[in-house]
């Protein structure tokens, strides 16, 4: 049992719509309702009664709310006691950063915050983009470096959240590339030869964009999903093999395209461009995030 489906069930408690909750906790629908599920099966009973709306609880349901608000209230002390404990490593900015960024668009971006900046001590967290946003709306975090689009946002609307525009990203096809550097599959295909297609979990965030793209375009593809991931790390890899076409982000791809292992699979309309941006809180105060962001502040655009 994950303390998130607690979280997600809280939520839904309070709203009565899994529509309504499923957007507050950045999930799409059916992953929402998934993870209720989850909830449910770790429960071995049911815990909402869906005969009614809004939603409401069963007598099961109810007492789960009850231990729920108490557990993750003693849970959150407890984070609040170690935090404390970490008091001396004021110096160490801990980051909460999507696993593609991670691995890709991070360690370049800090190579060049710290040719100007001098060396940042930095503890980095990985996750997905829901679970990144969780952990720095919950404090567990300094900073948060992720991706927006205005179709698929980060809502940190709040006065306390202060944003700067880091980059621009794309989401384009790839391929493997042949000895002569033509992709193996190129879009839209062809309905007699479907395209295998590498594609993102229903959880992704890069799932939506990958939607986005395809609306954006307006071509009917010919493809025949083969393969689906949470990670675009995990597509990169497949794609290398020659088992389908995937939609990866520039970072993700950069050193296989200068070594000629991978080519872009489509024109230039197939394409989505998504910008990357760092957040912090500025009621969170420590000397070294002080300094970083005035000095960021000097180098990229507000949002």
């Amino acid at each position: 049992m994950e303390t998130r489906w607690l979280e997600d069930f809280l939520v839904l408690a309070e709203t009565g719509s899994f529509t309504r909750s499923a957007e507050l906790r950045h999930l799409t629908q059916p992953a929402f309702s998934r993870r209720i599920k989850s909830l449910e099966g770790w429960a071995g009973c049911e815990l909402i009664d869906r005969t009614t709306y809004p939603t409401r609880l069963t007598a099961a349901g109810e007492a789960l709310r009850e231990e729920a608000l108490a557990l993750l209230g003693k849970l959150g002390s407890a984070r609040g006691r170690l935090a404390s404990l970490r008091a001396a490593q004021d110096d160490m900015l801990e980051f909460a950063v999507p696993h593609t960024l991670s691995f890709s668009f991070f360690p370049r971006w800090l190579s060049g915050v710290e040719d100007a900046f001098g060396e940042l001590p930095c503890r980095l967290s990985a996750s997905n983009v829901h679970d990144a946003l969780l952990a720095f709306v919950e404090g567990g975090s300094d900073l948060l470096m992720c991706y927006h689009h205005p179709r698929q946002p980060v809502e940190l609307t709040d006065a306390r959240y202060r944003g700067l525009q880091l980059g621009t990203e794309y989401l384009r096809p790839y391929a493997r590339a042949g000895k002569d550097g033509t992709p193996m599959f190129r879009l839209p295909g062809e309905t007699r030869a479907a395209i295998p297609f590498l594609g993102y979990a229903p959880n992704a965030y890069f799932h939506r964009m990958s939607e986005l793209l395809l609306e954006a375009v307006g071509v009917p593809c010919a493809l025949r999903l083969r393969y689906e991931t949470d990670m675009a790390e995990g597509l990169k890899h497949m794609v290398l093999q020659g088992h389908g076409l995937a939609f990866l982000p520039d970072s993700a791809v950069a050193g296989e395209l200068a070594r000629g292992e991978l080519a872009v699979a489509g024109e230039p309309e197939w394409q989505v461009a998504m910008q990357v941006r760092l957040y912090r809180d500025v009621r969170r105060r420590k000397p070294a995030l002080d300094a970083l962001w005035h000095s960021l502040s000097g180098r990229y655009p507000a949002v």
